[in-house]
């Protein structure tokens, strides 16, 4: 058993707007905390895993597969392996990813 405390944790920059805190992981499995400020893009992406993630306060546009919908907090969204997905943060806030790397081919 592996406990992870978020005091011990570095924050990592993906961007001037987005930065990505890791989270509890282990057999394949991972979550990750990001952190948004209003602005912030993941531009269109493929993961080669399953991903979910929840939203924990603000709000983001999210696109799946040509499908856009508004996410705020406590909405999440499942992404299949191999699906296109970006983001816009509308509003300041947090997201919380759950990674099944298990699945990566």
């Amino acid at each position: 058993m592996s406990f992870f405390s978020d005091k011990d944790i570095d924050t990592v920059a993906v961007s001037n707007k987005l930065k990505r805190k890791f989270l509890a992981h282990g057999d394949g499995l991972s979550s990750s905390r990001l952190i948004a400020e209003a602005g912030a893009i993941i531009a269109e992406r493929k993961n080669c895993y399953n991903e979910i993630d929840i939203v924990l306060s603000g709000r983001f546009e999210f696109t799946l597969a040509g499908d856009t919908a508004m996410l705020s907090e406590g909405d999440s969204v499942y992404i299949p392996r191999d699906t296109p997905y970006s983001f816009v943060c509308l509003e300041k806030g947090e997201i919380i990813t759950v990674r099944n790397e298990e699945d990566a081919e």
